[in-house]
Order: C-alpha cells, then sequence, then structure tokens
C-alpha cells in the first residue's frame, strides 16, 4: 500500500486524485489533502505518506518553500511536484530543493498513479527535454557520475527518465538483478541512497 498526500488548492484536482485513488484501494490510500502549504507542512509528519503530490504554484507560502521545509522534517519523503506549465527553471528549483520528479497536471489521473509507482520503485518523472539536459550532465568530466561506468550511466539515463527496474531491464536487455546491481553501484559510487539523490547531486554539480 503507498501513503499518498495532496498539496494543490484546486479543490476538484484533489478530489478527483482521492476518487482515483479509491479505485485502487488495494494499491493507494490518500492520507491527507490540503489547500496549503501552512496545513501540509504542520499535517505531513503527522500523517507520514510515502509520497506527496505537491502543486508548485500554492497561495501563499508556494510549494518549492513548503517541499523545502517537509523534507527538512522528513528527509526520505518523495515528493512529486504538479505545475500547469513545464517551465524549465522552476522544475529545477523544486528538483534542487527535493523533489524526485514533477508532472504537469494536464496529465490523466491514470497516469499521475503511474508517476506515483515509478518513483516508489526507484524512478523520477520528468519531461525528456530536461532529462536530456541531466544527461548531458551525467557525461560531463566535471560530474560526480564521471566515475560511473557506461553501463551504469546508462542504467542511470533509464530510471532519470522515470523508468522502473523492469523497463530500465528490459530496455537494456539485462536481469532485473542486473539492473539492481548497478544501482547499488551508483549510489555507492555517489554517495546517495536514492535514484533522486543521485541526479540532485549531478545537477547541482553541473548546473548551478
Amino acid at each position: 500500500m503507498i501513503k499518498v498526500a495532496l498539496v494543490d488548492d484546486n479543490h476538484d484536482l484533489r478530489e478527483g486524485l482521492q476518487i482515483v485513488m479509491k479505485e485502487h484501494k488495494t494499491e493507494f490510500e490518500c492520507v491527507g489533502s490540503y489547500a496549503d502549504a501552512e496545513s501540509a507542512i504542520k499535517k505531513i509528519p503527522e500523517v507520514k505518506p510515502d509520497v506527496v503530490l505537491m502543486d508548485i504554484n500554492l497561495p501563499g507560502l508556494n510549494g518549492i518553500e513548503c517541499l523545502k521545509q517537509v523534507k527538512s522534517k522528513m528527509p526520505e519523503l518523495d515528493v512529486i511536484m504538479l505545475t500547469v506549465f513545464a517551465d524549465d527553471q522552476t522544475v529545477f528549483d523544486s528538483l534542487c530543493a527535493g523533489a524526485c520528479g514533477y508532472i504537469t497536471k494536464n496529465t490523466s489521473p491514470e497516469k499521475i498513479m503511474d508517476a506515483i509507482r515509478e518513483v516508489r520503485d526507484g524512478g523520477a518523472p520528468m519531461s525528456g527535454r530536461i532529462a536530456r539536459m541531466v544527461v548531458t550532465s551525467f557525461n560531463a568530466p566535471t560530474s560526480p557520475s564521471a566515475q560511473l561506468t557506461d553501463r551504469e550511466r546508462e542504467v542511470l539515463d533509464q530510471l532519470c527518465k522515470g523508468k522502473s527496474y523492469k523497463m530500465v531491464a528490459d530496455a537494456l536487455n539485462i536481469t532485473h538483478d542486473t539492473v539492481r546491481h548497478h544501482i547499488k553501484n551508483i549510489y555507492k559510487k555517489l554517495e546517495v541512497h536514492s535514484v533522486s539523490e543521485a541526479i540532485l547531486k549531478t545537477m547541482k554539480k553541473k548546473l548551478f
């Protein structure tokens, strides 16, 4: 069961996502729904979700500032940002603040559920354009991932595009266990504990 919290001032969006989660009640549980950052910062540590869907453009304290405060209390929490427009700078700011990835609000509810699954499987949902920028930074000599092998870079490339371990295994024609072996080595070399941390570390080194 994946416990999810929603942070968005759009009541209809929150209601719609809760309905979809109820239709998948054996897989998802909505443990909190908040219309503003202040409520989310107070309540999320109490309800302890696995994943938070957070609007970037919240009224008052924005989503990125909310993300920073929530992550300071729950460093291991997976947060996916929701945005109307996939503005590169805003997305990068949210990733640097600790988000695992982002999805646009016109994404279908089912695909949003898929994004939650991918994050829990180690993926990082983001657009192809932003993924390419991240991958470019992987290949730079100054990048912390310069020490990775070619195969490890390929695995990380696939994961940063939001693919699950199984999808990576299929794409690279290797076994699921081999993917996990490469990921273990990537985490050790980059001194991180998740794909989002690996992406974040690389982006901060190269792009910021």
